[in-house]
């Protein structure tokens, strides 16, 4: 699957086992971006293909006018 293959959508079961690596606090899909925001950590992490990529390194900072839309 490429990058302009609109990949599966997350499934719901996976989210609520997944944490942070950082904090070990709960995450919130962005579908439309295709990430996993941490607020506590104020990190958006990739879904690539489906998968989701659980490292520190492989995150985009979020400015905080980003976590305070998600509220």
């Amino acid at each position: 699957m490429n990058e302009n293959t609109a990949s599966p959508t997350l499934d719901p079961k996976l989210l609520e086992v997944l944490v942070c690596p950082v904090t070990r606090g709960a995450l919130v899909y962005n579908a439309e971006r295709k990430e996993l925001i941490s607020k506590s950590a104020k990190l958006a992490y990739p879904i690539r293909g489906g998968i989701p990529v659980m490292l520190e390194d492989e995150a985009r900072k979020l400015e905080q006018a980003e976590i305070d839309a998600l509220r």
